[in-house]
């Protein structure tokens, strides 16, 4: 295979926003592995490889790149939200709720909030 380029990583990146909003996540993820073995620093190769994670259902892979992105960028609202519904999934309400109030508190869009239910308290 002949050596990539930062731009043949852009181009790759960019399908697999196309692929995943076709909903192929796996081919999303074939895609984006690459990129980010190349720029591991790059946080929305990550953040993008957590959604397709999520949507092909593998939500340990999912969970971990999602907290990598909060990690680098905890005020991330949306990371949070997702790594929620990730948490949800995975049949771990408690963590879940953490990240949805989190989310809520950093941007009170009605979805974060409602999800947040800072009434049942």
């Amino acid at each position: 295979m002949p050596e990539r380029s930062p731009e043949t990583h852009v181009i790759d990146f960019r399908a697999a926003e196309q692929l995943l909003a076709a909903r192929d996540p796996r081919g999303a993820v074939k895609l984006l592995d690459p990129v980010i073995a190349a720029h591991p620093e790059n946080t929305a190769a990550r953040l993008l490889r957590a959604r397709a994670f999520f949507l092909a259902a593998q939500l340990r892979p999912a969970e971990l790149e999602f907290q990598i992105v909060l990690e680098r960028e905890p005020a991330n609202a949306f990371a949070h939200f997702a790594l929620a519904r990730t948490l949800e999934r995975a049949n771990r309400p408690a963590e879940a709720q953490r990240h949805f109030r989190l989310a809520a508190a950093l941007d009170p869009r009605p979805d974060y909030v409602a999800a947040a239910r800072f009434d049942s308290d």
